[in-house]
């Protein structure tokens, strides 16, 4: 990270500690990323972490039509950390590598399933119209049901969040060698 300095986990306050150990001890398996950043205010970082924790494991989406919005919303923001952790689980998640090098290119993938062009539609209104027309809002209820389609509006809204710390604070890409996650 170029612009705000890393937390020694040897000098964080009580606070700092308690949530780093939460997050750690959490399927994320580390403190890296953006919530290194959210680390500094810990209050921050303990709430974003627990509403990443529900918007990644808990929602009313199967995992690769969360994976998919991820993506979207990845490369929308031009967030490669983000990008490069989440291409590993969105294979791993039955997204083919074909969709997934489309969505990088800025192409629109050919969906085998309407579940996933419109999660894919969706996920491209909210980043970059800042809206989300009528007629696709009722396709996305109708095919996903309307508790989905809030799940899929907090997933965009939280990895927004992500995508957005990690472009401002110049949080450096992963390297593909070292990390599980890509």
């Amino acid at each position: 990270m170029s612009r705000i300095t890393p937390i020694d986990p040897d000098q964080l306050t009580p606070r700092q500690r308690t949530v780093y150990d939460a997050i750690a001890a959490s399927p994320r398996g580390g403190v890296r990323g953006p919530l290194a950043v959210w680390l500094a205010r810990p209050e921050l970082a303990d709430l974003a972490q627990s509403l990443g924790r529900y918007c990644r494991y808990e929602t009313l989406l199967p995992p690769q039509l969360s994976e998919l919005a991820i993506l979207v919303t990845a490369r929308v923001w031009g967030s490669e950390f983000e990008w490069q952790a989440h291409k590993k689980i969105a294979l791993q998640a039955g997204i083919p590598a074909s969709i997934i090098e489309a969505i990088r290119q800025g192409q629109t993938p050919d969906f085998a399933h309407q579940n996933e062009s419109i999660v894919h539609d969706f996920a491209l209104a909210v980043h970059r119209d800042r809206k989300v027309p009528q007629e696709l809002y009722d396709r996305a209820v109708a095919a996903l049901g309307e508790d989905a389609v809030v799940d899929l509006t907090g997933v965009l809204g939280y990895y927004g969040l992500v995508s957005m710390t990690i472009n401002i604070f110049e949080v450096d890409p992963l390297d593909p060698k070292a990390c599980e996650l890509c």
